[in-house]
């Protein structure tokens, strides 16, 4: 596991072959655009109150740490979040050990996607599973500071209809989908605007095999997931270009925990610290390292 600790040194990561596969659910609602988008925390505690010893966890003396099955990749390897492997994987355990839990100390539980961002009590003690951190959602739950800048991406097949543009503009009159409930559809309806209704769809495996049909002449997916996709999932598949971000900002992925959590401002005081030591830049180097993709005027 990757040592994070702030007293101790951090170990090097070697820089890993591209790993780039499909992702799950982002987020359904319109995206807070702040950088800083730990609003939910309002002052960082002092270290003697986020230790296994005071935190307040579902668990005495362990964490418990959520995401939806399947946990796709790069976000995850081989299914399994308790091997450390993926991005998501690596910082929910540097945050795990950030406050000062083993790798023994933490217990992972399936949780879906929607029933997540649902208001009500939570059996977790956080949650990673690329939830864009939005106002709308704050209404029901709390975030941590975000640990992933993200930035929304066509992919299409190549010499499909929308192959080779270079603007929003180009998407006009295409045909495209996104996986139901999250930032991609939104970055569809809001952004895009194509005259065409976007196709919904309750997973991107879907969204992939109605590519594959003709059915849909694009999807719109966050920019490590439409690296895989292209290489791996589609038949002949290309990178159309990223998105322009809303308001010259990035929405950011964030850990999720139940509305006033005791916990949310040690999990963004422990992000922070990983975002401040260079701990985030080095687990994506070792998950998410990509070439670069076009951007759309």
């Amino acid at each position: 596991m990757l040592k994070t600790s702030r007293p101790l040194a951090v170990a090097a990561l070697a820089t890993a072959a591209l790993v780039l596969t499909a992702c799950a659910p982002t987020d359904e609602a319109e995206p807070d655009t702040a950088t800083d988008t730990s609003e939910s925390a309002s002052e960082t505690p002092a270290a003697d109150e986020c230790t296994p010893d005071t935190m307040e966890t579902v668990a005495d003396g362990t964490i418990t740490i959520a995401t939806d099955d399947p946990a796709y990749e790069p976000w995850f390897v081989d299914n399994d979040p308790t091997n450390g492997e993926g991005y998501e994987s690596a910082v929910a355990y540097a945050i795990a050990e950030q406050l000062g839990y083993t790798s023994d100390q933490v217990t992972w539980v399936t949780v879906p996607f929607n029933k997540v961002v649902q208001p009500g009590p939570k059996d977790f003690d956080f949650d990673v599973n690329q939830v864009s951190i939005t106002e709308a959602r704050r209404k029901a739950v709390d975030f941590s500071s975000g640990y992933y800048d993200v930035v929304q991406t066509v992919i299409t097949n190549k010499g499909s209809s929308i192959d080779g543009i270079t603007s929003v503009a180009d998407l006009a009159d295409a045909k495209l989908g996104a996986q139901v409930g999250t930032t991609s559809y939104t970055a569809i309806t809001d952004l895009i605007q194509p005259s065409e209704e976007p196709a919904v769809f309750d997973t991107n495996d879907q969204a992939v095999q109605a590519l594959n049909n003709g059915q849909i002449d694009g999807i719109v997916v966050d920019l490590p997931t439409a690296f895989f996709m292209t290489a791996v999932q589609l038949d002949d598949g290309v990178i159309v270009g990223q998105l322009p971000l809303p308001g010259g900002e990035p929405e950011q992925f964030g850990a999720v925990l139940g509305l006033d959590s005791p916990l949310t401002d040690c999990i963004s005081g422990a992000v922070d610290a990983l975002r401040e030591d260079g701990i985030l830049d080095q687990i994506n180097q070792e998950w998410l390292a990509q070439q670069g993709a076009p951007e759309l005027s």
